[in-house]
């Protein structure tokens, strides 16, 4: 029986600091770091296993492996899979929902942090010498404050809302959500989430961070009308997907100091075409989609993984999304 377990773009799964043992116990495994679109084909070959997560993996792609029978998404997001032709062709597609809820929502709390303090802006001038140069033992270059007594607005109440509607409650901050399927109190976990509409979210909140999924609904659902609604002292977090924002909108919001700040962990191109609006723009910190990164969440990721294509071998497959 062949045994074959490809992945394709494996580097930012495991950039060396973890290893592949739970998949390669499953069967003859193979990593690549990369692969190019014109090579996918050729790597999986006659392996009835795939694992990718950014590489696409088109229709005509799969109609020229007969042997492909499981694709293993690493990550939560599978938009990179034809699931219309894997559902023709009887493959089974999974995800790997949840294994990082703690890592996003721990770099979101980091970033809201950040901006409220001006770490990075003081961080970064005293390197440059200003502090040095001061005539003063003291330094402030921005305006600091407290988070405690502020409203976090969470867009979104998943696992990683939750984790950071905690997060903000141990700073003592008022925590407000807007999510359609809001969840039943235990699952908050005793943590206090009031529910409110978008627009009394967007219009109240003085950090307003985002954890829903892009639809055609949320494409551009931070744009120039909501924006101007917000409070000038408000903050935006993004670390959801980056076409939730317009960037030129906020872009024209931060230097015409409509709102007060922005922190992004994704971009609606990645990585960011040159020109893109939100690199130097002010008051703007923008981490290169790695909040998802922490060791613990990879090495998660690898177990889920491993345990989908275990549970698919026996015929009970889990986390399928085709």
């Amino acid at each position: 029986m062949n045994d074959r377990i490809v992945v394709l773009d494996g580097y930012t799964t495991n950039p060396g600091d973890l290893d592949w043992s739970p998949l390669a116990a499953l069967g003859a495994l193979e990593v690549f770091d990369r692969t190019p679109e014109d090579l996918v084909v050729q790597r999986i070959g006659d392996a009835p296993c795939a694992l990718l997560n950014k590489t696409p993996l088109t229709g005509e792609m799969m109609r020229a492996l007969p042997a492909l029978r499981y694709v293993g998404v690493l990550a939560t997001g599978y938009n990179t899979v034809d699931l219309a032709t894997a559902r023709a062709r009887g493959i089974t597609v999974t995800n790997t929902p949840a294994y990082a809820s703690v890592s996003v929502a721990q770099h979101a709390a980091a970033m809201m942090l950040d901006l409220a303090r001006g770490l990075t802006l003081h961080v970064d001038a005293v390197r440059a010498g200003a502090w040095a140069k001061s005539p003063d033992w003291c330094l402030p270059l921005t305006s600091i404050f407290e988070l405690t007594g502020r409203t976090l607005g969470l867009v979104g109440l998943g696992a990683i809302g939750i984790e950071l509607a905690r997060i903000a409650a141990a700073l003592g901050m008022r925590v407000v959500a807007f999510d359609p399927a809001f969840p039943p109190p235990e699952r908050l976990g005793g943590v206090a989430v009031a529910p409110v509409s978008l627009e009394t979210l967007i219009e109240t909140a003085d950090v307003i961070s985002l954890h829903c999924p892009l639809t055609s609904a949320t494409h551009h659902l931070i744009d120039a009308p909501r924006l101007a609604r917000m409070k000038r002292s408000a903050l935006v977090i993004n670390t959801s997907r980056g076409p939730l924002i317009d960037e030129a909108a906020l872009a024209a919001a931060l230097r015409g100091g409509v709102i007060a700040g922005a922190a992004l962990d994704v971009l609606e191109t990645e990585p960011p075409a040159a020109g893109n609006p939100l690199i130097g723009a002010p008051n703007c910190l923008v981490t290169p989609h790695v909040a998802w990164h922490a060791v613990e969440a990879r090495r998660r990721l690898v177990q889920i993984a491993a345990d989908n294509l275990a549970a698919f071998r026996r015929g009970a497959p889990q986390n399928v999304v085709s």
